[in-house]
């Protein structure tokens, strides 16, 4: 399958979704534990996950890397959105699932780097 959707496409939003993933476990994770008054609990899961600190103490390096793949995968789908798929019927039945799979993904992706931004940055300004 050299031609049409395959997995150079799906690669980019499954690795936006990783990296928006980041985002959540360094800001948004530890201000809902905090607001549900759960310190004590995030203290565990600190010392349990030391790393936590780190994407926390460089959440704007973390949060460029998430918004960089973002922006790669989104204009990967987009160009990829009209490749033909295979002529076999379960080859396009799969090539057709697979792109709406990775659609799914994307979507997804956004949603939690917007939760994790919301959290990292407007969170602070909104819930005085």
């Amino acid at each position: 399958m050299s031609e049409g959707f395959g997995w150079k496409q799906t690669a980019a939003p499954f690795l936006s979704l990783f990296l928006s993933a980041g985002t959540l476990v360094c800001c948004a994770l530890p201000a809902l534990f905090v607001s549900l008054g759960m310190g004590a609990a995030l203290a565990g899961f600190v010392g349990a996950f030391p790393q936590i600190t780190w994407l926390s103490q460089y959440k704007p390096i973390v949060f460029a890397l998430a918004t960089t793949m973002l922006i790669i995968a989104g204009v990967m789908m987009y160009r990829a959105r009209n490749l033909p798929c295979p002529t076999d019927p379960k080859q396009a039945k799969a090539c057709a699932h697979l792109r709406k799979f990775s659609i799914g993904i994307y979507i997804f992706s956004v949603i939690v780097f917007l939760i994790g931004a919301f959290f990292a940055f407007a969170a602070q300004y909104v819930l005085l």
